[in-house]
């Protein structure tokens, strides 16, 4: 088994993958941050749905894809943060994906976020990921 230094861009890469290839489902080592994200990613309307299957060390995250037709909900995902080189901004500099079209999701003192979200709060923080 590997060591996975990054778990949150091992998930986008599961993720986007998976779309890519045309899969319906997707499985993903559980943690409460990557559930967090897959909660945003569900309600902006990315993907079906997930579930947390299994127990203790083999919980995982079961992703169910969301297409229309044969494309992809998700054109496009990539992480912004990395463990090696974190990137952070205010709430007057945060990013617009696609001019508002795409989501940004934001680590703040408030838990995960959307861009609108933290906009919203008023709260910048660490930007994980660009979805659109």
């Amino acid at each position: 088994m590997a060591i996975i230094t990054d778990p949150i861009a091992d998930m986008i890469v599961r993720i986007k993958n998976a779309f890519m290839r045309k899969h319906k489902i997707v499985e993903i080592p559980h943690s409460n941050k990557k559930h967090k994200i897959l909660e945003i990613i569900k309600r902006e309307g990315y993907i079906q749905n997930f579930e947390v299957s299994g127990e203790g060390v083999n919980k995982k995250l079961v992703v169910e894809l969301k297409y229309k037709g044969t494309t992809s909900a998700i054109t496009g995902i990539k992480r912004i943060s990395k463990p090696g080189l974190k990137v952070y901004s205010s709430v007057n500099d945060l990013p617009k994906v696609l001019s508002g079209y795409g989501t940004v999701i934001i680590s703040t003192s408030k838990g995960l976020l959307t861009d609108k979200e933290a906009r919203k709060e008023n709260v910048g923080g660490e930007i994980v990921a660009y979805i659109w």
